[in-house]
């Protein structure tokens, strides 16, 4: 299956997708029995990014790297890009999308990550939606360099899944997926932050409209303004070097679109 497009953008390499994208590709992984890592960048993955050799080490082994950023994909249409908002891929977006995938095709979804309790609700709200899901969960509260790894890797082993959720924040399930890819069984695995979180509805979601105007990051720190001032408002001004470097490569990344 060929990535449309692969492109640099503030320091990093993304793709051009759309959510169907992903789910095709996911679709054909678990068909061909192939493990595979989707990813995503977003402006607080791409500080990290600068800051940590195991977050470049981990974008490096991704099959597929999304945009979840309405930021980055202005930031490339500005550069001459052919982006727009269909090339956001983020879980809130698709997960209607994948749950009914999950179902219909009987995939074996195992999500690691969150408050045991938290999983429980959101496997509730999951199933009251698509009830015949295959969905295991596990808390997010261990030692990744102790023997809870070890107890989580041989459940994961036993259970077989055929996609893996990660959810346990950036960075540690970024570093968590690239320090056990090798024992994993093969599934696609995808790092979905906080995603449980929405699910269980302990976390505000906001409304997908939001996302569509590029408004998402303001009503989420109207919300959560002591945990998201640092990420929203101090480390973008991080990128201002990856994004000279972007305009003085404008001209060959137009002709390079084109």
């Amino acid at each position: 299956m060929d990535i449309p497009a692969r492109l640099s953008l503030l320091g990093a390499q993304v793709d051009v997708i759309t959510p169907a994208y992903v789910m095709d590709f996911i679709g054909q992984r678990i068909a061909g029995g192939r493990r595979a890592i989707v990813a995503n960048h977003n402006l607080h993955s791409l500080y990290l990014f600068q800051k940590s050799a195991e977050m470049r080490a981990f974008y490096d082994r991704a099959d597929l790297i999304e945009i979840d950023s309405m930021p980055m994909i202005a930031w490339g249409r500005l550069l001459g890009f052919d982006l727009s908002r269909e090339h956001r891929c983020t879980y809130l977006d698709f997960r209607e999308d994948f749950w009914a995938l999950a179902e219909s095709r009987g995939w074996r979804v195992y999500h690691i990550g969150g408050v045991a309790d938290h999983n429980e609700a959101s496997r509730a709200a999951i199933q009251k939606r698509y009830p015949r899901v295959h969905l295991d969960v596990r808390d997010g509260y261990f030692d990744i360099n102790g023997s809870g790894n070890e107890l989580i890797l041989a459940d994961i082993a036993d259970k077989r899944p055929d996609v893996l959720l990660v959810g346990m924040g950036m960075p540690r399930q970024e570093h968590w997926i690239l320090k056990n890819y090798e024992r994993l069984p093969d599934c696609v695995i995808l790092p979905v932050g906080a995603a449980f979180d929405y699910e269980a509805g302990v976390a505000y979601t906001p409304p997908r409209w939001t996302g569509r105007l590029g408004l998402e990051w303001l009503v989420r720190f109207v919300h959560e303004p002591k945990r998201l001032f640092e990420r929203y408002f101090v480390e973008p001004w991080t990128l201002i070097p990856q994004a000279l470097r972007d305009v003085f490569r404008r001209p060959r990344a137009q002709h390079a679109a084109e």
